[in-house]
């Protein structure tokens, strides 16, 4: 809903500041922050982009942020991560702001919320259970917590309330965590390798065969079954497929490096001279 004249922040003075505006004083960092999202989306005193701006168009910036944060905490980088923070928690204000001015919550609600959660979710904290239990038995609580919240909501399928706009990997990897739970599942890392080893010869299959369409649902089918041998190894696969991603972009700079003191490039050389100095590049991190 648009806003009450009565309710703007008064117009700065001409050197740029308003008694009482929290934009120009040392109010708390948050209140701060909030009046400026309350300035930008003000239809007639605040900017046309932020004004234009909806849950969708936002949506992936909160989505770009969340993983920045987690390349700066990957790099270790903490004047990075306060930054990374920082644009995380716009986005959550973001999104308040734009549901404020429709009636429906308020940034207010959307804290208070989740301190009740952490507080329901947290009994031998907060409550009258026990602290004398393991991680892992927390964790199992943990999701019976969850569970209920969902009946609650009437969500009663075991699939129901994984996102659907998770990443692809992180979506697979939660599906399958939840099939696990009530037995779903193959008791053996040896069974997963050999439906893995199933699913890469029909994509074989599809290639020389089949449509592209049917092609990339093999492609599918066989990403979801890797994404299953990563869980039953214990390993996070997204972090695995970033230190990938990682290794070879080191390397692959490696060997741009290489080629640049020689006076050529990649799009200059073969495939074998890159491969050598890809080997190099191997042999260079093993030293």
């Amino acid at each position: 809903m648009p806003h009450d004249p009565a309710e703007r922040p008064v117009p700065p003075d001409p050197e740029g500041k308003a008694p009482g505006d929290p934009i120009h004083t040392n109010a708390p960092g948050l209140d701060q922050l909030l009046a400026i999202l309350r300035r930008l989306r003000d239809p007639a005193t605040g900017c046309p982009w932020d004004v234009e701006q909806t849950y969708a168009t936002i949506a992936p910036y909160t989505i770009e942020e969340a993983y920045e944060v987690a390349d700066a905490i990957e790099r270790g980088a903490m004047d990075d991560l306060r930054g990374e923070l920082g644009d995380l928690l716009l986005q959550v204000v973001f999104h308040s702001q734009m549901a404020e001015e429709e009636g429906h919550f308020t940034f207010a609600d959307v804290a208070d919320e989740v301190a009740r959660k952490m507080i329901d979710r947290h009994p031998h904290v907060f409550g009258g259970e026990s602290r004398d239990k393991s991680a892992e038995q927390q964790t199992r609580d943990w999701e019976a917590v969850k569970a209920r919240e969902r009946a609650d909501r009437g969500a009663t399928g075991v699939l129901d309330d994984v996102a659907v706009g998770l990443p692809a990997l992180l979506r697979a990897l939660k599906l399958q965590k939840r099939a696990a739970r009530v037995g779903f599942d193959w008791p053996s890392t040896d069974q997963v390798l050999a439906k893995m080893a199933e699913e890469s010869a029909e994509l074989v299959e599809a290639r020389d065969t089949l449509t592209q369409a049917e092609v990339t649902e093999e492609m599918g089918d066989l990403l979801f079954v890797m994404a299953n041998l990563a869980r039953h190894l214990d390993v996070d696969p997204e972090a695995a497929l970033r230190g990938a991603n990682s290794k070879f972009t080191r390397r692959f700079r490696y060997i741009e490096r290489a080629l640049s003191a020689i006076g050529s490039s990649p799009s200059d050389s073969t495939l074998e001279e890159m491969d050598a100095l890809w080997n190099a590049a191997k042999r260079a991190e093993k030293s």
